[in-house]
């Protein structure tokens, strides 16, 4: 008998909805709808279309209902930080925040004199960002948000889509320790930090792990999907934490990279690391299936390219991603280093004339071309995979021994081997699907159809073969190195 699940996965620019098959050896998967993401300015606030994106979900399920006829589950995953907030009657009071919305990263300051960063960070062993969730109901709550006081539940994104779906008011481990309000050690909401905020603690909702069934779709949505009483599955909801699940491991302690609009950069632990060290190096502490801990830190990833991309496209040049990175690999080499995470490249627009003013402003050659623009920008990724993961390497006492790389960059041969030659290290490209795989995989184990992570990860690799890149060119990459420290240096100290 195959076991047959709908997973949608929401990612920062789109998102998709596929079918899973489990035979009971191998996985197979079938994406059978895609859509744009696309946010909107409401009063000046950018916010995700919350309405817009459930109809995409919707059509998505529909397809699946087409393609499958039945399946036995359903789950959505998405990325973390952000949130909805529902009122007693169970409606959107708003569309979400968009966390590159410039509110949040005005009010860190003002959190943080009330609550302390070492405080912040010894209670939920998150690394402080300007997006992190807590920054975004400190916003609301000194500004006497009418939705924050009228508000009955607050649910991350993906439980917005699963409380549409089953009625579930709940929100799942992974994306919650996404937010900077749960306390790690106590796994339990952070309520007394969040009173010191004037947040209401009445808002925050159950939290289950990952793999817990919530409930059968309800009738309405049965009937608009489709597909009749489907259980739905609060899965790795955190698209990081579906993608880890989905990483086939070759040797133990080994770092990731979840490579996509963000690179999240890590090593996978059986508890998460909140020491001084650790709060030096800003790394966060995100949960994993299994009890297991995400040692990671964010860099800003693929989405400069995209944003480049946007930009030339609204001047009249219109270059597929594809055709960015073949003009990449023809233009110079280590040229000109950018600190992808500065905060100069936080926000969408003009991102190709941002890079040429770091460039400028630290002693650089401007690129002007795109192939330039984008050589730089991926040789920059790649230099900081390699610099982020020697510093979780300190600080977690590991000596990785290869990298895997996995989502929509382990298809991008160029950063997966310049990669591998930044970081000295061979790099595991594959399966580029990996966050829909971890949603179907962790889906699978809520039914008993897979018994533990561990044989999930083996049906991962039965199923999907891997492109290994191993490193070369060890001194050219050696002097890029120094370059690239000496330029993130000089912008730090600027």
């Amino acid at each position: 008998m195959t076991a047959t699940f709908a997973a949608a996965d929401l990612g920062a620019q789109s998102g998709r909805v596929a079918v899973g098959r489990f035979d009971g050896e191998r996985l197979s998967v079938t994406e059978v709808h895609r859509f744009p993401n696309v946010p909107v300015r409401e009063d000046e606030t950018l916010r995700w279309d919350v309405p817009r994106l459930y109809d995409d979900v919707l059509d998505g399920l529909r397809a699946a209902a087409r393609e499958a006829g039945r399946v036995d589950s359903v789950a959505v995953d998405s990325w973390g930080v952000d949130f909805g907030l529902i009122d007693g009657n169970g409606r959107l009071l708003q569309n979400p925040v968009h966390y590159r919305d410039g509110r949040r990263a005005r009010a860190m300051e003002s959190v943080l004199e009330r609550v302390a960063a070492r405080e912040l960070y010894e209670r939920t062993g998150i690394q402080l960002m300007p997006i992190n969730t807590i920054f975004e109901l400190g916003a609301l709550a000194a500004d006497g948000d009418e939705a924050l006081a009228a508000a009955e539940r607050l649910l991350m994104i993906p439980d917005l889509f699963h409380f549409r779906l089953c009625g579930a008011q709940t929100s799942e481990r992974t994306n919650v320790s996404t937010t900077q309000c749960f306390d790690p050690q106590r796994r339990a909401w952070a309520d007394d930090l969040l009173d010191r905020l004037g947040v209401p603690a009445h808002l925050f909702p159950e939290v289950v792990e990952p793999g817990t069934v919530l409930a059968p779709l309800s009738d309405g949505a049965a009937e608009e999907s489709g597909l009749g009483r489907a259980d739905v599955v609060a899965v790795a909801t955190h698209d990081t934490g579906s993608a880890v699940a989905a990483v086939p491991f070759r040797l133990e302690g080994s770092a990731f990279v979840s490579a996509g609009t963000w690179s999240l950069v890590g090593l996978e632990l059986r508890d998460p690391v909140i020491t001084d060290a650790a709060f030096a190096a800003n790394v966060t502490n995100e949960a994993g299936v299994e009890g297991t801990t995400r040692l990671l830190r964010n860099v800003t990833g693929l989405w400069l390219v995209h944003e480049c991309q946007r930009s030339w496209a609204l001047e009249g040049y219109e270059y597929s991603f594809p055709r960015l990175i073949a003009l990449a690999e023809e233009a110079a080499a280590f040229r000109s280093f950018i600190e992808p995470n500065d905060p100069s490249f936080s926000e969408p627009g003009q991102m190709p004339a941002r890079i040429r003013s770091f460039c400028a402003d630290t002693g650089q050659p401007e690129p002007d071309e795109p192939g330039a623009v984008v050589r730089c920008i991926l040789e920059s990724l790649a230099l900081k995979h390699a610099q982020t993961i020697e510093l979780l390497s300190a600080v977690a006492g590991a000596a990785p021994r290869e990298i895997h790389v996995v989502g929509g960059g382990a298809r991008n041969e160029l950063l997966c081997s310049w990669t591998a030659n930044a970081a000295g290290l061979p790099v595991v490209a594959g399966p580029e699907e990996a966050t829909l795989i971890g949603n179907l995989l962790v889906q699978a184990m809520a039914r008993g159809e897979i018994g533990s992570l561990a044989e999930a990860r083996e049906v991962v690799r039965a199923s999907f073969a891997p492109v290994v890149h191993e490193p070369n060119d060890e001194a050219d990459w050696e002097d890029a190195r120094a370059r690239f420290a000496r330029t993130v240096a000089l912008e730090v100290r600027a």
